[in-house]
């Protein structure tokens, strides 16, 4: 927010609507986005062009981000490297945190896009994709700011009883299907709803708007203004990290090697 803040001042004029529900761009934001796009873009290829004819060899490695898959993890372990000295440098591919987004990305995942960094515990990604950990998240509670629970810092399994439960459905992650058992088996009144997809902005949007209870990563956080992430007396945590094509390039294999190297 401080970041809009600072860019808005900085431009003098408004580049994004605030409510509720998340934040969009306003028609001068839009116009923004489309002519830093191209800025992007144009600087990119003159900096390839002169390197090209000064003999210079380098790989771009696509990163995929999102506003709930955001690249700064991996950005930032980047920037510990002296990039100057190696054969690397990153572009960033935005995308949709939509299913279909979600989904159109994941099939580009070796072709348009090299890899993204987010969550990775799918029991159909497993045998899909190749993982590379940065570390791990805990698995907290997302509730509604106008809810009773709202200003606990946190939250035990007798708060939860009696609440409506968003959580994935199961089969989709080993971890949260152990959660499903532990409430299945131990905590019968807790209201379980399934979440039919990976989580996308619109959960969020769906869980502020019916008053449910969520389970949400500690890193998400800040994704959703009507919702406040509350920890959990749990101990249940999901990996996160580089996520990438099960046949990856041989430049983007040595990219990993040496991310590896510097963590």
């Amino acid at each position: 927010m401080k970041q809009i803040n600072s860019l808005e001042n900085r431009i003098g004029v408004k580049l994004f609507v605030r409510t509720n529900h998340g934040i969009s761009l306003t028609p001068a934001g839009e116009e923004l986005y489309k002519q830093a796009k191209k800025l992007i873009a144009a600087g990119n290829a003159a900096i390839k062009s002169v390197r090209n004819i000064g003999g210079y060899k380098q790989h771009t490695i696509r990163v995929g981000t999102s506003l709930m898959r955001p690249c700064k993890m991996l950005v930032d372990l980047w920037a510990k490297l002296d990039t100057h000295k190696l054969p690397y440098q990153i572009e960033i591919v935005p995308f949709d945190d939509n299913p279909t987004g979600l989904n159109a990305m994941m099939e580009s995942l070796g072709a348009d896009i090299d890899c993204y960094v987010g969550p990775f515990n799918s029991i159909q990604w497993l045998e899909q994709y190749s993982f590379y950990p940065l570390g791990l998240f805990k698995c907290c509670c997302a509730v509604p700011r106008n809810h009773p629970l709202a200003s606990k810092e946190r939250l035990s399994w007798s708060d939860l009883s009696g609440e409506n439960f968003m959580l994935i459905k199961q089969g989709e992650s080993l971890i949260l299907d152990r959660l499903r058992k532990e409430i299945e088996n131990n905590h019968p009144d807790i209201h379980l709803v399934d979440i039919p997809n990976i989580y996308g902005t619109s959960i969020f949007n769906e869980c502020e708007q019916r008053g449910y209870i969520m389970e949400t990563l500690e890193i998400w956080s800040d994704i959703h203004p009507g919702l406040v992430t509350i920890p959990v007396e749990w101990e249940y945590e999901m990996p996160y990290g580089i996520i990438y094509g099960s046949k990856p390039s041989k430049d983007f294999q040595e990219f990993i090697s040496v991310l590896a190297a510097a963590k």
